[in-house]
């Protein structure tokens, strides 16, 4: 056996390994795709092993993440080192054979599907299908970003690949056709889909449900194919590699055929090996087919280690040293741009970052927060260079559009490099939210800052990525606007509901719906000015309609929103009703509030702008807002009732939407489903009687 196929061999028996000893995991497709694998790793990937965080490196995505046990494989035998969760390179391996024993159990560094931060070599969080492909289209937006900006004459400091493996299962999920055509439209020329064509679903043969002529779906996506006709013939598959390496107008799929299972004896080609354990006995016969020793579990035989230290090792060391060596020139030669890159790696805003945000005035008129949030959104991204995002077609309803001078779109095939000019920073994503969603998360993990926007209903079309962003904790911020029943004549179809119910309910999402314009600046920067290694994704939940610029000369100060909720306005004494609200719905309240202290009543209102930052607080602050013993409640806000509850009290009362909406001018619909001051008044008072 020479080291080539020992080295294959010994991925598959680990792979089956960790399978086996989980009872629990799929070990057909690690089988099958190992010569892939192998060959990728140890011949081409530009990936130093000794610094998994090298800015330059190749990025690998295993799409398919339910074979995990591939990916943990091979990150154990290039010697890949370990990554604390606040970003400092360990001189010690980021799994051990140990590590391997331990696949899918509690507390291990290898769990089910592969987590972003939780296992050094992971560049993101994959299971769901499809999402995978998507966030390397985001990756690959990325490297040619940092390309056009930073690259100068003689500089080539970004000039990575990024690769992804994906089967049938993902090509099946409509988020592959949204991811392809981005990638098509954009010409990613770094971008490389391997497809593992081996035909073979949980449920059996493909041809029972996806009979698509995939080759021809992707030409005519604009993709250069390659087909390797067998998985296990690595010198075929590393030509094509190296031909989708050259080809720099347009994203490469490599076709790779291969057989699920491969080289067991009974399993082999059968949907029986996909997602369960081969067991005891068939693991045995098919190492003996392997040639490896059918006794010994975990197994590594000698030289495998050495010949993965002289490939990717060596190659990757010799590549990030040479890296670093240039990027030292360049720091005495670009010292501006060096700075970001330095602040890039290392997670950091710019100073005066926050400069130019706006104060707003009191008005009783107001201004859409939809409006304010675009004012600034463009104050801040003009002070971060590395800022950009993008709308799914609707830049200019939710006032998403950068429109400073040098903002310019992100668009093929003008990707310009060390000319002094660059790729712009508006992204056009299209009518196409799940990919969007996704594309963003591959932005953030490549070190941009960045936002995606849209209408908050078309939200639904984006929950998966939203939340495996909040997963890997990224601070990617969701302008999400036309918030509610405040849509109006577009009707139920198009007003949220149930979406500030979900967002809430999903762990580790910040949901901010904010009151005014003040509140929106608050937001704003509280998104922005997270410390990365304790992110989350934030969730800005804005207006179409006006919203009354609140008077803080006479109120409380936006800043509150900074605790999630705070008493915006106050009787000055304990009150005897509190009104709760958000968002729109805050200048109701104040307006009820308004009639009920001039009538002498005791009355406070409490703008709970975001319930998960309110819950983080001592729960000193939080009954100082809500004092328990006030029982007089009425929580109003125009979405789902669900979770009002725990802050109305058991005899508080909600205004809320128990039903979809309806089509009709938006005081119509207030003054049907009940948000008008009459209506608050009405229920205030009953409260006050109890």
């Amino acid at each position: 056996m020479n080291i080539d196929e020992l080295c294959i061999n010994t991925i598959r028996g680990l792979a089956i390994d960790q399978v086996q000893a989980a009872n629990s995991g799929h070990p057909g497709t690690p089988m099958g795709l190992a010569p892939a694998a192998y060959a990728l790793w140890n011949n081409v990937l530009n990936y130093d092993p000794a610094n998994p965080l090298w800015p330059a490196r190749d990025r690998f995505v295993l799409s398919g993440g339910h074979a995990s046990a591939l990916l943990y494989s091979m990150i154990h035998l290039a010697g890949i080192h370990n990554v604390t969760h606040d970003g400092k390179v360990e001189q010690k391996p980021a799994l051990t054979l140990q590590d391997l024993e331990q696949f899918r159990q509690f507390n291990s560094k290898t769990p089910g599907h592969p987590e972003y931060r939780h296992t050094a070599g992971v560049e993101t969080t994959t299971g769901p299908l499809g999402q995978g492909l998507a966030t390397s289209v985001g990756m690959a937006i990325a490297q040619k970003w940092l390309a056009s900006r930073y690259n100068q004459q003689g500089f080539p400091l970004f000039d990575y690949h990024i690769y992804t493996f994906c089967g049938d299962g993902d090509l099946m999920e409509g988020i592959s056709y949204e991811a392809a055509s981005v990638a098509g439209h954009l010409k990613l020329g770094n971008l490389v889909w391997v497809y593992d064509r081996n035909r073979i679903s949980i449920e059996g043969n493909i041809n029972i449900a996806f009979t698509d002529d995939v080759a021809k779906r992707f030409k005519a996506q604009g993709w250069h194919i390659h087909e390797v006709k067998d998985a296990n013939n690595i010198a075929d598959f590393q030509a094509k590699l190296h031909e989708a390496r050259q080809a720099s107008d347009a994203p490469s799929l490599v076709i790779l055929d291969s057989i699920i299972g491969y080289g067991s004896p009974n399993k082999a080609g059968t949907h029986g090996v996909h997602g369960e354990p081969l067991g005891p006995d068939e693991v045995k016969a098919t190492k003996k087919v392997y040639g490896m020793p059918e006794d010994k579990t975990f197994y590594v035989a000698d030289g495998v280690k050495e010949h993965f230290a002289a490939g990717i090792g060596k190659r990757g060391a010799e590549a990030s040293q040479k890296w670093n060596a240039l990027f030292a020139e360049y720091k005495t030669k670009h010292p501006e741009l060096a700075q970001e890159i330095e602040d890039i790696i290392h997670h950091r805003l710019p100073k005066g970052w926050d400069k130019d945000i706006p104060v707003f005035e009191a008005d009783p008129k107001g201004v859409a927060s939809r409006a304010s949030s675009g004012k600034v959104l463009n104050a801040i991204a003009k002070n971060i260079p590395w800022m950009v995002g993008g709308s799914a077609d609707l830049a200019p309803s939710n006032k998403s559009w950068l429109e400073f001078a040098d903002a310019g779109v992100f668009q093929s095939p003008d990707y310009p490099e060390g000319n002094g000019t660059f790729c712009g920073r508006n992204i056009h994503y299209g009518v196409r939210e799940h990919a969007m969603g996704a594309i963003a998360n591959g932005i953030a993990l490549s070190g941009l800052r960045t936002y995606a926007a849209g209408f908050f209903i078309f939200s639904d079309y984006m929950k998966n990525p939203v939340r495996l962003a909040s997963i890997m904790g990224l601070p990617i911020v969701y302008v999400f606007t036309h918030d509610s029943i405040g849509v109006g004549e577009d009707g139920p179809t198009h007003q949220p509901i149930e979406q500030l119910a979900h967002f809430r309910a999903t762990p580790g999402i910040r949901t901010i719906r904010p009151a005014d314009a003040n509140e929106v600046v608050e937001a704003w920067k509280l998104a922005m000015g997270q410390d990365y290694n304790h992110a989350h994704p934030v969730v800005l939940a804005l207006s179409r309609q006006n919203l009354p610029t609140i008077d803080r000369s006479k109120y409380a100060s936006a800043a509150g929103l900074h605790k999630g909720g705070y008493v915006v306005a106050c009787c000055g004494e304990l009150p005897e009703v509190i009104l709760i609200a958000s968002g729109s719905e805050v200048g109701l309240a104040m307006e009820a509030y308004e009639v009920l202290i001039k009538e002498g009543q005791k009355a406070r209102v409490v703008s709970m702008p975001s319930w998960e930052i309110f819950e983080e607080q001592p729960q000193s602050y939080r009954d100082e807002v809500l004092p328990p013993h006030i029982t007089g409640r009425v929580a109003i806000e125009q979405g789902s009732p669900i979770g009002w509850d725990r802050y109305a009290g058991p005899t508080g009362a909600i205004i809320a939407m128990r039903s979809f909406g309806a089509s009709a001018p938006y005081d119509k619909l207030r003054e049907h489903f009940g948000f008008t001051v009459e209506n608050v008044l009405k229920v205030a008072r009953e409260q006050l009687k109890k």
